[in-house]
C-alpha cells in the first residue's frame, strides 16, 4: 500500500503545483495522503485540504493540525506532540481523540523504545524512519534497514518514512509505503 507525503514547502522549492502533484498521487494509487504544511496559514492550508479533497479520493492525514481535523480523515503527530498534553504519552493520545473522535491517527517513531510506547497507546498506525535522507528534513537521523528490523515490534500498521521509493520492496511486516513529495 502506498501512503504519499505532499510536504508544501518542498512543492514549493520544486515549484510544483499542488495539482500537478495530485495528478501523479492518483496514477500510483495511493489510498492515503498526508499533508504536511509548516509555512502557511490556518486558512491557506484549509484551502488546500479542500482543493486535495476536490481532486484526491482517498484519505487525507493532517499532520500536526489538529484545529483543521474537520478537512481531513485523520491526524499524525510527531513525537514532541506526544507531549503536548501531558508527560504522560497515554493522557495525550487520550486528550487528541477527544478532539479527532475515531478519525486516523498516526504517530512518528524512530526506533523500538518509541514503538513500544506507541504499542500501549489508540493510535492506528505509526510512521517509522527515517529510511534515507531526505531534502524535507535535513536533520531526521537515517536508520536505514534497521527500521526493517523494528517495524517487526509494532502492533500497529507501519508507514516506513524518510527518502522511500517506489521501487523500494519490503516485506510484508511493513504494512504502508510512504512516498514523499519530491519524489515525484
Amino acid at each position: 500500500m502506498i501512503y504519499a507525503l505532499i510536504d508544501k514547502e518542498t512543492l514549493e522549492k520544486k515549484s510544483v503545483s499542488l495539482a500537478d502533484l495530485l495528478k501523479n498521487i492518483n496514477n500510483i494509487k495511493a489510498t492515503i495522503l498526508q499533508y504536511r504544511n509548516k509555512v502557511d496559514s490556518l486558512e491557506e492550508i484549509r484551502s488546500d485540504l479542500v482543493f486535495i479533497r476536490s481532486h484526491y479520493q482517498g484519505k487525507i492525514i493532517i499532520n500536526d493540525r489538529i484545529e483543521l481535523i474537520e478537512y481531513a480523515d485523520g491526524l499524525h503527530v510527531g513525537q514532541e506532540d506526544l507531549y503536548e498534553f501531558s508527560s504522560d504519552p497515554q493522557i495525550s493520545i487520550e486528550k487528541i481523540r477527544e478532539q479527532i473522535g475515531h478519525k486516523l491517527l498516526g504517530l512518528s517513531t524512530h526506533n523500538i523504545d518509541e514503538i513500544l510506547v506507541a504499542n500501549e497507546l489508540d493510535v492506528d498506525y505509526i510512521g517509522l524512519g527515517a529510511y534515507r535522507t531526505t531534502g524535507t528534513k535535513a536533520d531526521a537521523q537515517v536508520y536505514g534497514d534497521e527500521l526493517l528490523h523494528a517495524a517487526k515490534h509494532s502492533k500497529h500498521p507501519v508507514a516506513l518514512i524518510g527518502g522511500v521509493r517506489m521501487d523500494d520492496i519490503f516485506d510484508e511486516s511493513i504494512t504502508y509505503k510512504v512516498v514523499g513529495s519530491g519524489l515525484y
